[in-house]
């Protein structure tokens, strides 16, 4: 397969991803329902219809965006389709950083890459853990991932590349999930916020210690 041939980067399943859209966008007409209830006692027909609008619309406009949101690489070049589509070329990115998010008890490991050439960012989910499990994305996928950091020549990108052969490698040796690296990587992560940057030095230290 071309290593240009585009690869889904999408860490969720499309039925997984429908399931979740779903459920916000019933929850987004509870809640405006229930929110334009209330003001319609005082404000009549026109203030439940104000107030549903304010309330849900947003959310039904997001839970629709999640229903269609893909990420993609292709060479090194990517891109996230949603109700637009955002494109990053890797190899004149400006930004590039993990950072690790804290919800509900699961924790996600993420690959933020920003910059030309619209200066747009795309974070792409590495992994998902809860407790002793989780999920990660794909093996062709981190590969194609690792490949096109690699390809970037920036001393950053390297070290995101070799964390990503890593989590490969790891995997190809079955090591069960809390000694792969991307899941010790998520559990150094310092608790009670829900997103953090992890800096650069510090995961260029952990992956110096994979050796």
């Amino acid at each position: 397969m071309s290593t240009d041939e585009p690869v889904a980067l999408d860490l969720l399943d499309r039925r997984t991803i429908r399931a979740r859209a779903r459920n916000v966008a019933i929850a987004a007409l509870l809640v405006g329902a229930a929110l334009g209830g209330v003001v319609g006692l005082f404000a009549g027909p026109f203030g439940f219809g104000l107030t549903f609008a304010v309330v849900a619309l947003p959310l039904l406009l997001l839970a629709f965006a999640e229903a269609r949101k893909t990420v993609r690489l292709s060479g090194t070049e990517v891109s996230v389709t949603a109700v637009g589509t955002r494109v990053v070329e890797l190899k004149t990115v400006d930004r590039l950083a993990v950072f690790v998010t804290d919800m509900r008890g699961a924790r996600t490991v993420n690959l933020l890459v920003g910059g030309p050439p619209k200066g747009k960012a795309i974070s792409i989910s590495l992994a998902m853990y809860a407790g002793t499990g989780g999920r990660e994305l794909g093996v062709y996928a981190l590969r194609r991932l690792a490949d096109a950091l690699a390809a970037i020549g920036d001393t950053r990108a390297l070290v995101l590349s070799e964390l990503i052969v890593a989590q490969l490698r790891a995997e190809a040796r079955g090591d069960a999930a809390p000694d792969r690296p991307l899941y010790r990587l998520a559990s150094a992560a310092p608790e009670g916020r829900v997103a953090q940057q992890l800096h650069p030095d510090a995961v260029a230290r952990f992956v110096a210690e994979l050796g």
